[in-house]
C-alpha cells in the first residue's frame, strides 16, 4: 500500500512515478529474456531437428500432432522455405552448429531439386517424393524459396543457392501486379484489388537478401515498399489503422475484402518497418510504425476474452472468414516481437505494457505445459482447438523466430 504523502516523498513527479512503474516493468520483462532463449534452444529447434526432418525422400515434415507423430507426407512449398530459412538463419547469427547447417541444407536440395518448375516457378505442394500436386500459384511459395536460399547462400557460400535466390526475387518483382498470373481467379476490370501481404512481405525479404541485390536496386525497392505499406494501405482517415486491400488506384474499396482488417499482418508489417527505420537512420518512419503498431493492437484485442482477433471488418460489419474470432499463435508471437522492438527503439512505456499483456496471453495459452512446440489455434475463449504443432500452415517459424528475436531485442535493453 502508497499513500499519498509516501508517494510525494519518494517521487518528485508523476513523470518520475511513471518512469519508476517503467522501470520495474522493464525489470519484470528482463527476467523472460532467458525463458526466450531457453524456450528457443531447449524445446522448439530439438522439437523441429527430431520430428520434421524426411531422411529419406528429403526436406521436412509440418503435419505434425501435438507429439510429434507425422499425420500427412505433403510438402508445402512456403513452409519447406521457411524451415531451410530458420536454420540457415541460426547458424548464421546465433552459432555455427553442424546439425542446424546440416538441416537446412539438405531442406534446401530437396527444394532446389523439386520445389520448383525448371524456371523457378515455384509449386505450392508436393507430395512426400517431390512430385508436384499444386500448381505455382502462391506468391508466398517463391518470397521463402528467396529467403531460404538467400540465408543458405551465406551459410554455405554456394553461389549456385545465390543464384536461385536472385532470379526467383526478380520474378517476385515482376508479379507484383498480379501475383497469382494466370492462376489468378477474378475477372479483370470489375474489382481490380491491391492486396497488402506482398508489399509488407517485401519489406522483409529487401533486407533479408541485400547482400545479393546491387545497392541502387535494393533502395529503390525498399523505397516502393515503404511507400506502399505506410502511404497506400496506412490509412489516416481510419485512425491510423491499415487495410489488407484497396483499389489499384489507392482508394478504400467497399466489399467484403476492402474492408478487411487483419491485425496481426499489420502488426508484423510494423515491425518490418521498425526495422527499415533502424537501417535507414528515420526515426520519423520507426515512431509511425510504432504507433500504427499500438493502434492496430488496441482495435484487435479481444476485451471480453483478451487475445487479438484475427479478422475484423473495419465497418463492424460480420467478416467473411467463419474464423475472424480465433487466436491464432503467429499474431500474438508478431505482437510481441514489435511491441519489444517499438519500446527498445522508442522507449514508449506503451509498447512495454502492451508486450506484458501479450506476452502473459502468448504463453499461458499457446505454449503446451507438457510437450515440446507450441499450439497454433485457439477459439475465441482461449481454448485450444487443433492440438496439432505443425500443418499446412503452421510450420518451423513464427514460434522460433519470434523467440529469437525478442530475445535478442531484450539482449539490446
Amino acid at each position: 500500500p502508497i499513500n499519498k504523502s509516501m508517494l510525494k516523498k519518494k517521487f518528485c513527479s508523476l513523470k518520475s512515478f511513471r518512469q519508476f512503474l517503467s522501470d520495474r516493468l522493464l525489470d519484470h520483462t528482463r527476467t523472460g529474456e532467458s525463458d526466450q532463449s531457453e524456450e528457443l534452444l531447449n524445446n522448439v529447434l530439438p522439437f523441429w531437428i527430431q520430428h520434421s526432418q524426411d531422411k529419406e525422400c528429403g526436406g521436412y515434415f509440418t503435419c505434425l500432432d501435438q507429439f510429434g507423430k507425422v499425420f500427412d507426407t505433403d510438402k508445402f512449398i512456403w513452409l519447406q522455405g521457411r524451415e531451410v530459412w530458420m536454420f540457415s538463419m541460426l547458424y548464421n547469427k546465433l552459432e555455427k552448429k553442424q546439425e542446424w547447417l546440416d538441416c537446412a541444407i539438405q531442406g534446401g536440395e530437396f527444394l532446389k531439386k523439386y520445389g520448383h518448375d525448371g524456371n523457378y516457378n515455384w509449386y505450392f505442394s508436393l507430395n512426400r517424393e517431390g512430385k508436384p500436386l499444386v500448381e505455382p500459384y502462391n506468391i508466398f511459395s517463391y518470397t521463402f524459396a528467396t529467403m531460404a536460399f538467400g540465408q543458405l547462400s551465406l551459410a554455405t557460400g554456394c553461389e549456385e543457392y545465390a543464384d536461385i535466390a536472385k532470379k526467383t526475387f526478380d520474378i517476385i518483382l515482376s508479379k507484383t501486379d498480379n501475383p497469382k498470373g494466370k492462376w489468378n481467379k477474378l475477372h479483370p476490370g470489375t474489382r481490380d484489388l491491391k492486396n497488402f501481404a506482398l508489399p509488407m512481405i517485401l519489406c522483409n525479404l529487401a533486407l533479408e537478401i541485400e547482400h545479393l541485390l546491387d545497392k541502387d536496386y535494393l533502395q529503390s525497392t525498399i523505397d516502393t515498399c515503404i511507400h506502399e505499406v505506410m502511404d497506400i494501405f496506412y490509412r489516416p482517415e481510419l485512425g491510423g489503422l491499415i487495410v489488407e486491400n484497396v483499389n489499384s488506384d489507392g482508394t478504400l474499396a467497399d466489399c467484403f475484402e476492402g474492408r478487411q482488417i487483419t491485425p496481426g499482418h499489420a502488426i508484423e508489417a510494423m515491425w518490418f518497418i521498425m526495422d527499415l527505420g533502424e537501417r535507414l537512420n528515420r526515426p520519423d518512419l520507426i515512431e509511425k510504425a510504432k504507433d500504427t503498431a499500438l493502434n492496430m493492437f488496441d482495435y484487435g484485442w479481444d476485451k471480453e476474452f483478451g487475445g487479438i482477433f484475427y479478422f475484423m471488418d473495419r465497418k463492424g460489419f460480420p467478416p467473411q472468414q467463419l474464423e475472424w474470432d480465433q487466436k491464432l499463435w503467429w499474431v500474438h508471437i508478431e505482437t510481441l516481437i514489435a511491441m519489444i522492438k517499438g519500446y527498445q527503439l522508442t522507449k514508449d512505456n506503451r509498447c512495454l505494457e502492451v508486450f506484458k499483456k501479450v506476452h502473459q496471453y502468448t504463453w499461458s495459452h499457446f505454449k503446451d505445459p507438457n510437450y515440446p512446440e507450441w499450439f497454433g489455434y485457439l477459439n475465441r475463449r482461449g481454448e485450444v482447438l487443433l492440438p496439432l504443432k505443425g500443418g499446412k500452415w503452421k510450420g518451423c517459424f513464427h514460434v522460433p523466430r519470434g523467440l529469437y528475436q525478442c530475445w535478442k531485442t531484450l539482449e539490446k535493453l
